[in-house]
């Protein structure tokens, strides 16, 4: 109240100075157009202009609250269209988590026409029409989600490629995702899907090429990376000489060995399986010696128990040289059946019969394995030692099947068996 009392004390007071400086002087205004002229004072121009610009302020501010409801309208319009687009994605989303792919397909269709965000409805009712077998209308549905957002191609196309794996077109998918790598080539689902392609196909070399950057970007867990390097690795090598033709000499495999080799990781080249598979695959190509000499290599940098047996396999031009390979390694190694059942195979090799008996006897006492039985009982059986021969193998085949229970058995006889009724 007292600011009212005091606002209308100023305006009276504003008035009333106004209203002497017009008595004082009214002032003189003349305005002329052509032959126009207008005459005033100053204070009848002053009011007439304050009347004009009330006049104005009114007739902008109908104008402006007649396009009103047009405007509330369209946006209620819109806001409806976005609560219905939602309540359908919701439900279309509900039923694809269910299950029912038609119900999906259609509300997230319907939901699509009416939202400003179109992308996850036409995605997820791609999803949908597949899981129908319809595979014009996921075509169609992918197609409509690449015109309505240009910009998530990575997204469209993950579907793409999911869908075309799950229908078995592993030749079109293997084309996406690589199109994807390029788009995003850190993606580390895109990789994943590549990896899957790539195994699908039997494709080892994309493979092993692109296993290197699975790793780089922490794609896949090591173990696993590890044994696809592997998997990989075993199959190039299979490849490596499958992949020449008959007519090729044993340089010509020996050099499609060793380079599909040196292609390899590095921590494949020191696993024990692959070594072993790798020196296989030269002793096929016809090439022992370098297989000796890449086994020898292996040893000498890193002991290992089923190398050394296999180095007793090979078969060599200089059996003689290998057998006094092995026994330098009797040294830090005296305690080592792989060892002695190697050293009896070298020993056989040069036709050292009673010394590759000790050898064999000695791996044995060491740790009882069926080759050493075998070897030894072959080689006695050879050298007419029937019954010690007998007496290895039976203790060769306890070891490998079990000990067997104590039964009756029928006495030994010469003479041929008699029929019961006799």
């Amino acid at each position: 109240m007292k600011r009212f009392f005091i606002l209308l004390l100023i305006l009276l007071l504003a008035g009333a100075w106004l209203g002497q400086l017009m008595v004082q002087d009214p002032g003189y205004v003349l305005l002329a157009y052509k032959e126009t002229t207008i005459e005033t004072s100053l204070w009848v121009l002053l009011l007439m202009a304050i009347i004009a610009f009330a006049v104005l302020h009114t007739l902008i501010n109908l104008i402006a609250r007649a396009r009103t409801p047009a405007r509330r309208m369209r946006s209620w319009r819109g806001q409806r269209n976005q609560r219905i687009a939602q309540n359908k994605t919701l439900k279309g989303l509900m039923a694809l988590s269910e299950g029912n792919w038609w119900k999906a397909q259609r509300y997230l269709t319907r939901a699509a026409e009416r939202s400003e965000q179109p992308l996850i409805n036409y995605l997820a009712a791609a999803k949908a029409a597949h899981e129908q077998g319809d595979a014009s209308a996921a075509d169609n549905l992918l197609q409509k989600a690449r015109e309505a957002t240009p910009k998530a191609e990575v997204a469209i196309g993950i579907v793409q490629a999911q869908i075309q794996l799950a229908r078995g077109q592993n030749e079109p998918a293997l084309a996406t995702l690589l199109h994807l790598k390029q788009l995003a080539p850190k993606h580390s689902y895109v990789l994943k899907l590549l990896k899957e392609t790539y195994l699908r196909l039997n494709d080892w070399p994309g493979l092993n090429q692109l296993l290197p950057e699975i790793k780089r970007h922490q794609a896949l867990p090591t173990e696993q990376i590890r044994k696809l390097e592997n998997l990989a690795a075993q199959n190039l090598l299979k490849q490596s000489l499958s992949n020449q033709p008959a007519e090729a000499d044993s340089k010509t495999r020996l050099q499609a060995v060793a380079h599909t080799w040196q292609s390899l990781p590095p921590d494949c080249t020191h696993d024990q399986q692959l070594i072993e598979q790798y020196s296989a695959l030269m002793i096929e190509a016809g090439s022992s010696d370098e297989a000796e000499k890449m086994l020898r290599e292996q040893i000498r940098r890193n002991w290992d128990e089923k190398l050394v047996a296999l180095y007793g396999r090979i078969i060599t031009s200089t059996p003689h040289k290998q057998l006094e390979t092995a026994k330098g390694w009797l040294k830090k190694h005296e305690e080592s059946p792989a060892l002695e059942l190697t050293l009896g195979r070298l020993s056989m090799q040069n036709q050292h019969w009673g010394a590759a008996i000790k050898h064999f006897e000695r791996s044995i006492e060491l740790q009882p394995g069926a080759d050493a039985y075998a070897e030894l009982g072959r080689l006695l059986n050879h050298l007419g030692e029937r019954e010690r021969a007998a007496a290895v193998a039976t203790r060769g085949f306890e070891l490998v099947n079990g000990s067997l229970p104590s039964l009756p058995l029928p006495a030994a006889k010469s003479e041929p068996l008699h029929n019961s009724s006799d």
